[in-house]
């Protein structure tokens, strides 16, 4: 699994690397790391202080088996207390305004995960 996040993190997306730059400001305090293993998973961007991970879904998330993958995933991730938060490259790529609204939103919200 470490080998893949290795991969991963060298070879980013144009949405994840636009990801990065939005949460530029949040990454020191609240200690974000990209393409992180966890369990079985590697997810895009955590923060194990905030408890949040950050998904950056492409066109695979949504066709065949895509959506009922990634909710197996998040319901293992929020079992481990994880909040996940999902962002089509759409939304990361035209929207980042909105997007980091929501991030601020998970990361000062004192409510347990979904």
């Amino acid at each position: 699994m470490s080998q893949l996040a290795r991969k991963l993190r060298r070879n980013p997306t144009p949405a994840e690397i636009r990801f990065w730059k939005i949460i530029e400001s949040l990454r020191r305090q609240y200690h974000f790391r990209k393409q992180v293993p966890m369990g079985p998973y590697v997810v895009d961007f955590v923060s194990h202080k905030a408890r949040v991970v950050g998904e950056i879904d492409g066109e695979t998330h949504f066709v065949g088996t895509g959506p009922l993958r990634d909710q197996v995933r998040d319901a293992a991730l929020a079992a481990q207390g994880y909040r996940v938060l999902r962002f089509t490259n759409e939304q990361v790529m035209r929207h980042a305004d909105g997007v980091f609204q929501v991030l601020i939103e998970a990361l000062t919200d004192n409510q347990p995960p979904p």
